[in-house]
């Protein structure tokens, strides 16, 4: 096993991204963050130790990189390589994030259009 790692291809082990190509788009367009200083080159090495932070679809991820890996195993096994640094969401506090994209319900409907009638 090497000392270190293509940053797109230890991201793609770690089950980070569901392709190599989309890791290395993310990286490339500078949304991943090596040790505190930004990657633009998916060709990039890390080694254990390091610490990458990236946004994963809403989310913030924080992972220190515990070991390189041979394949894109199992998750179990994905989930070796790294050991997870994201702080938890606060206790109480909702993620106003939450329903972007669902369709609105009958009630939140009913709201929105009773909102509308009152404007005009």
């Amino acid at each position: 096993m090497s000392e270190s790692l293509r940053i797109d291809k230890w991201l793609w082990h770690a089950r980070f991204f569901k392709t190599r190509t989309l890791a290395a788009k993310v990286v490339s367009s500078g949304h991943v963050r090596l040790n505190a200083e930004r990657v633009k080159k998916p060709s990039t090495s890390v080694k254990p130790g390091d610490g990458l932070s990236f946004m994963q679809g809403t989310s913030l991820r924080i992972v220190r990189i515990a070991a390189m890996g041979t394949r894109r195993g199992p998750a179990a096994e994905a989930q070796a390589l790294y050991d997870d640094l994201t702080p938890a969401p606060l206790a109480g506090h909702q993620n106003h994030d939450a329903r972007v994209g669902i369709r609105p319900t009958k009630k939140d409907r009913r709201a929105l259009d009773a909102i509308r009638r009152t404007e005009t």
